[in-house]
């Protein structure tokens, strides 16, 4: 039997790097751990941390494929953030532009949640902790 201890990271392919980088770092807030450039793939490699955990690598390569539709397709459906308070994460977001869904009510857990999309159309989700 696997003995898994948590989600290492999530890896997410962008098409536009310096469009991303700004979204992941400036909107949400997440730190640069490393940043790289590897050159035989024209490619940028950026890994970032919540709350001082590495959770995510945001990658670049020349001409990526467009994500398929969304949300039901086949795959991962959707990143989801946890927040201590959602109608604070939905007003600064909407605040500095971005399109936010309503907020909803989970009909399980009676927690509130929200969409948003990255730059490449990426579900993201904010929830109640």
């Amino acid at each position: 039997m696997l003995s898994l201890q948590n989600i290492h990271h999530v890896a997410i392919i962008c098409s536009n790097y310096e469009r991303s980088k700004h979204f992941y770092t400036q909107l949400l807030g997440l730190r640069v751990v490393a940043e790289v450039y590897r050159a035989e793939r024209d490619s940028y490699k950026l890994d970032l941390a919540i709350n001082d955990h590495y959770q995510i690598e945001l990658f670049s390569f020349p001409n990526p494929p467009a994500r398929v539709s969304r949300p039901e397709a086949a795959g991962l459906r959707h990143l989801a953030f946890s927040v201590a308070d959602v109608s604070q994460a939905h007003g600064f977001l909407t605040e500095k532009g971005v399109e936010c869904e309503a907020i909803r009510v989970d009909e399980f857990t009676h927690k509130r949640f929200f969409f948003i999309a990255d730059p490449d159309d990426l579900p993201i989700e904010f929830y109640e902790n």
